[in-house]
């Protein structure tokens, strides 16, 4: 593994131990030893260098939404006042907890985030009392999206 001008070059071993890993993240790492045919030391080494070149981030349990009670799921772009007022609605979008992304985008909105609700109603109600009431925030479109039909990392 290299990493040059900030792009991470990886082997094929790397590969192979990143694909076992995307599937499963909690999958032992003697098995995955066992299946590439190196040491599980070899593979914690492998790790730590990916880890310190940025590659990956650690790992993380996924929550199904659902099962907690939030079936609604949204995209919003938000129009601003002026170009301005973006740090400030960022750091009061960062205040809303069902606010799960915010991106900086080109085109007509400045803004365009992804919220979770528990249903329309709730939607509604975060529109209302809290995006739309932060400075600088001119107008919203929302789009809700009906079911999520693909789902996946980029391919290693």
């Amino acid at each position: 593994m290299k990493s040059t001008n900030e792009k991470v070059k990886i082997d094929g071993i790397d590969k192979k131990i990143l694909r076992f890993l995307m599937q499963d993240a909690r999958k032992p790492i003697l098995e995955i030893a066992r299946n590439i045919g190196i040491s599980g030391a070899a593979i914690h080494q492998r790790l730590r260098k990916l880890e310190s070149s940025g590659l990956i981030a650690g790992s993380k349990f996924i929550i199904n939404p659902k099962v907690m009670g939030y079936t609604t799921m949204a995209y919003i772009g938000i129009f601003l006042d002026k170009a301005m007022s973006n740090p400030i609605a960022v750091k009061e979008l960062e205040k809303i907890p069902e606010v799960l992304e915010c991106h900086y985008t080109t085109g007509n909105w400045s803004i365009l985030i992804k919220v979770l609700c528990r249903d329309n109603e709730h939607l509604m109600h975060v529109l209302n009392h809290n995006i739309q009431k932060i400075e600088g925030v001119s107008r919203t479109e929302t789009f809700i999206s009906l079911q999520q039909q693909i789902e996946r990392q980029i391919q290693i």
